[in-house]
């Protein structure tokens, strides 16, 4: 009788609710079909006769067109709600990326990669408002976890699919990308359930009021969340993504497809990752999370530039993954805590963060690269991050009982 007592006290394990599985499963198919593009979107902006320069043009009119559309999406969630706006937004993509295969010039070619850039903005804003919205803070994190291993999966999978569809033409990865954002805006507009934030909301016992953005801004959790979030567009757009590939070649002396082996075990090391961070920054807090990950991403990147070779320079970047779990699942989680049910304008600008470090990082490291050194660029991705965990020690202590 005692031990029948004990086993109905015990507490219910909150679960995810069924929009959380379902922006999973739509976040693996637009991973998936941005991981064919990655590959061969380069060699196809060459096709066209163009230099280097042009190239990193397309590359960075996606991302500065997401800046610039990423304050009107709260309007459009307003309007819309966070599905209807996914599901256009995933639409805009996916006509842009079909147009790009059949592009006749270069002009061309950049404006539509402009276009999808307003679509990602509308795409991610919708369905990180959504997926905050509709989990209580006690398992936040996880659910965010859960959300971003759907990313990527899908993006480990991308790349080698890429790879096979780029040897019967250049456009059909383009074709493929704009079928697999197809199906995830299906997705969306099917099983997403509408009004799905108040539902949480009331269900949770969230304050249903929305919090003025003046005190969203305010929040100190939400400050060291923005300053997270432009030290990894930042770092691993202009650091890791950018200098690694050019660092295993020109230094390390190895074939390309070194770089792809050991992203795709950083990979493998994050998703692992992903379910204990998740926990962690739940039952523990976000507060210790950022402080230890960003401290951690800090060494490692900075001892990137020294690997002597392949394997110690794949076991930091494996170790970064490990990092970026918790860097990837703490921000936002404080973003959830510190906005409430405040709408999207919060994420909006969480998010715009990011894209302003992606713009500018390349820049900057590249330049640092060319005129100093490559320790000198890997150093301010460095700096800024042991600037987000000193920061992230003014954060409110927290409690957890999940």
């Amino acid at each position: 009788m005692r031990r029948e007592g004990m086993r109905r006290a015990r507490p219910v394990r909150p679960r995810f609710s069924r929009d959380v599985y379902v922006l999973g499963v739509i976040a693996f198919f637009v991973m998936v079909g941005f991981g064919v593009v990655v590959p061969v979107l380069p060699v196809y902006v060459r096709s066209f006769g163009v230099g280097y320069v042009e190239v990193g043009a397309v590359v960075s009119a996606f991302a500065l067109m997401r800046l610039v559309a990423s304050p009107f999406c709260p309007r459009f969630i307003d309007w819309w709600g966070e599905r209807t706006t996914l599901a256009v937004g995933i639409g805009i993509v996916a006509v842009s990326s079909g147009l790009v295969g059949i592009a006749q010039d270069y002009p061309q070619l950049l404006l539509l990669r402009g276009v999808g850039g307003i679509g990602s903005a509308m795409f991610t804003v919708s369905a990180m408002t959504l997926l905050l919205g509709s989990t209580s803070p006690g398992i936040r994190a996880r659910a965010i976890g859960f959300y971003q291993g759907g990313f990527l999966i899908g993006g480990m999978a991308g790349p080698a699919l890429g790879g096979l569809l780029a040897t019967i033409s250049l456009t059909a990865p383009f074709f493929f990308y704009a079928a697999t954002l197809a199906v995830a805006g299906l997705v969306g507009l099917v099983l997403l359930r509408p009004a799905t934030r108040a539902a949480a909301a009331a269900g949770s016992g969230a304050q249903a009021d929305r919090i003025p953005f003046r005190t969203v801004l305010r929040d100190r959790r939400f400050r060291a969340a923005c300053l997270a979030n432009f030290s990894q567009g930042w770092t691993s757009f202009g650091v890791r993504n950018s200098l690694i590939p050019v660092l295993v070649v020109e230094v390390l002396k190895g074939p390309s497809s070194w770089t792809g082996l050991a992203f795709a075990a950083a990979a493998v090391a994050q998703t692992l990752a992903l379910g204990p961070a998740g926990r962690f920054v739940d039952l523990v807090g976000r507060r210790p999370a950022m402080i230890g990950a960003f401290a951690l991403a800090a060494v490692t990147i900075l001892a990137v530039p020294f690997a002597g070779n392949i394997w110690l320079l794949t076991g930091l970047l494996c170790l970064y993954g490990v990092a970026a779990a918790f860097m990837g699942t703490a921000p936002a989680a404080a973003v959830g805590d510190a906005a409430g049910a405040s709408g999207g304008r919060p994420v909006a600008v969480f998010s715009m963060f990011a894209d302003a470090g992606a713009i500018v990082g390349p820049l900057v490291a590249g330049l640092l690269a060319d005129t100093l050194s490559y320790p000198a660029a890997f150093a301010v991705g460095a700096v800024l991050f042991l600037a987000t965990s000193a920061y992230a020690m003014r954060m409110p202590r927290e409690t957890r009982v999940s």
